[in-house]
C-alpha cells in the first residue's frame, strides 16, 4: 500500500469524519468541561480498535488512543475546546447567534481534533494493510484556550515516550509555520483597598480601581520599550462595584504577556509586576500577583517540517470540490470591500521558511509538546482568505463542505507524513539531533509550577 491508497481511504471514509466534527461542534464545549466531546471520540475510537484511556495528568477531558506496538512511536495531537460568547449559526453569512451568549468553535477545534484523528486512522490503516510495527497513539487534549492542556500534560510525562508528535491548525491559508508562536504567561492581579464615602471622607480611602488604572497606563508606557515581537493583553475582570461615591476596595485584571523565548518572557513578567508593584504603592493598596498558566514556545524541527510540507505540495487540495463556495465568497465579503476580493482561498501552499524564525503573534500549548518530542504541524484552509479566528465567520465556516474538506487534507498530509517516518527512520534519528541542538541538550522545564492543578485553574478561569 502507499501513500495515495491511504489518501483514497481517508477520502472514502471521509463522510464518518464529517459527521464526527459537525457533532464536536453542535455540542460547543469550553475549556475543562469538553465531557460530552470525549465521550462521542471514545466511541468512535473504540470501533476503530483503540485502547482508550481517559482522564490524564489530572485532566479530567484528557485521554490517550492507542493501536499497535513497537517502533516508531508516533503521536497525533487532537482538541476539541470551544470558545465562549462566540455561538452562530451554520453557513450563513450574516452575525446570528445559535444560542443566546453560547459557545461557538471559533478557532475550528471540532476540524483540528478530527483531522489528527483522520491523520492517526489512515496511518494505522497502513500499518494493518503492510503489517509493519508501529504505534499509534493519538491524544485527546482539552482546553488549549485558556487552560494549557498539553502544558499540564507535558508536565507529567504524558508524551515521553513519543518518537514525533503530528498535528494541524485549521487555517486560511495552506502553510506549514514560518517561525515559532509565541511563549505566555497568564496572571491575574488584584488589588485591595480601603472602602470609604467618596464625597464625605475621600481621604479615608483608599482606591484599588485607582490602583488597577496606574497599573494599566504603565503597561502602556511599557509598550514603546519592549520587544516589537512581544505583546500584552489585559481584561479588567473586578471594577469594584457599580456605585461612584463609594471608593472601591477591591479590584482586579486578567493579564496575558507574550514573547518569542522564555529569558525574553521572564524579564516582561518581572517589569510587569514592578508596575503593578509601584501602582499599589502610589496608591497606599495592596496587590496580590498570581500567576495561573503558561505555555513555551514552539521549537520547529526542519527534517520534519520538511517531509510535511513535500506532502502538502503532493496532495491534490480536495476543496477544490467543494459544493458551496459560494457561501465562502459571501463570507468573504462580510470581511472585505468587494474591490479587494480576488479568490476565496489560497489553494497553493504558502512557500515554506526553512530558517523558521518569523514569529508568529498567537501561542499554543503544542509548543510544551515542541520541547518534548520533535513536532510538526501543518494549516490548512477551512475558511476563506482573510477570515480571523475567534470570529463570528470562523464559527459559521465550522460545518461547510469547504471546511471539511481543508479537514480531509489535513489529514491526508499528516498520514501521509506518518507512513514517510515509519518507512525512513533516519529522518526521525535527525529530527532528534536537531531538538537536542535546539534545546542544548536540557530538560524540559514546564512553565507551570508543579503546586498549580489543572482543578485550581478551572476555578481561575470559569
Amino acid at each position: 500500500m502507499n501513500k495515495s491508497e491511504v489518501n483514497k481511504y481517508l477520502e472514502e471514509r471521509s463522510k464518518d469524519f464529517y459527521l464526527l466534527s459537525d457533532k464536536i461542534w453542535e455540542n460547543a464545549e469550553i475549556r475543562f468541561k469538553e465531557k460530552q466531546s470525549v465521550n462521542d471520540y471514545q466511541t468512535f475510537l473504540e470501533k476503530e480498535g483503540f485502547s482508550v484511556k481517559v482522564g490524564l495528568a489530572g485532566l479530567k477531558t484528557a485521554f490517550s488512543a492507542s493501536w499497535g506496538s513497537g517502533k516508531p512511536v508516533i503521536g497525533f495531537l487532537g482538541e476539541y475546546d470551544a470558545l465562549p460568547g462566540l455561538s452562530q449559526k451554520a453557513g450563513v453569512a450574516v452575525k446570528e447567534q445559535l444560542v443566546s451568549e453560547g459557545n461557538g468553535h471559533g478557532c475550528g477545534h471540532n476540524l483540528l481534533g478530527v483531522g489528527s484523528l483522520m491523520g492517526a486512522i489512515g496511518y494505522k490503516h497502513y500499518l494493518e494493510s503492510e503489517n509493519k510495527s508501529g504505534t499509534v497513539i493519538y491524544f485527546g487534549c482539552p482546553a488549549e484556550e485558556g487552560g494549557s492542556g498539553k502544558t499540564f500534560m507535558a508536565r507529567e510525562g504524558i508524551f515521553d515516550n513519543l518518537d514525533v508528535a503530528l498535528c494541524w491548525h485549521p487555517s486560511d491559508v495552506n502553510m506549514l509555520p514560518p517561525g515559532p508562536v509565541l511563549a505566555n504567561y497568564s496572571i491575574r492581579y488584584s488589588f485591595t483597598g480601603k472602602a470609604s464615602h467618596a464625597a464625605a471622607a475621600p481621604e479615608a480611602g483608599r482606591s484599588a480601581l485607582d490602583a488597577l488604572e496606574l497599573m494599566n497606563i504603565g503597561v502602556q508606557f511599557l509598550r514603546e520599550h519592549m520587544p516589537s515581537t512581544a505583546r500584552i493583553h489585559y481584561a479588567i475582570t473586578d471594577t469594584g462595584g457599580i456605585s461612584p461615591n463609594i471608593v472601591q476596595a477591591h479590584a482586579s485584571a486578567l493579564y496575558q504577556i507574550r514573547a518569542p523565548f522564555a529569558p525574553e518572557l521572564i524579564s516582561l513578567y518581572e517589569r510587569v509586576n514592578n508596575i503593578a508593584r509601584g501602582a499599589a504603592l502610589m496608591t497606599d493598596t495592596k496587590v496580590d500577583i498570581k500567576f495561573l498558566k503558561g505555555t513555551s514556545n514552539t521549537l520547529l524541527i526542519p527534517a520534519l517540517d520538511e517531509v510535511m510540507y513535500k506532502n502538502m505540495c503532493e496532495i491534490e487540495n480536495p476543496i477544490l470540490g467543494a459544493c458551496d463556495l459560494d457561501f465562502a465568497h459571501e463570507i468573504v465579503k462580510t470581511q472585505k470591500a468587494p474591490d479587494q476580493i480576488k479568490e476565496d482561498f489560497n489553494i497553493k501552499p504558502k512557500a515554506w521558511n526553512k530558517a523558521g524564525n518569523i514569529p508568529l503573534p498567537g501561542s499554543s500549548d503544542v509548543g510544551d509538546v515542541s520541547w518534548v518530542c520533535p513536532v510538526s504541524q501543518c494549516g490548512t484552509s477551512t475558511w476563506p482568505a482573510g477570515t480571523a479566528a475567534h470570529s463570528w465567520q470562523a464559527v459559521s465556516c465550522g460545518k461547510s463542505d469547504f471546511a471539511h474538506r481543508g479537514m480531509l487534507f489535513a489529514g491526508q498530509i499528516i498520514a501521509s507524513t506518518a507512513v514517510d517516518l515509519c518507512n525512513n527512520p533516519e529522518i526521525i534519528e535527525e529530527a532528534w539531533k536537531q531538538l537536542r541542538a535546539k534545546t542544548g541538550n536540557q530538560p524540559y522545564q514546564c512553565p507551570i509550577p508543579k503546586e498549580i492543578t489543572p482543578d485550581e485553574l478551572e476555578a481561575e478561569t470559569t
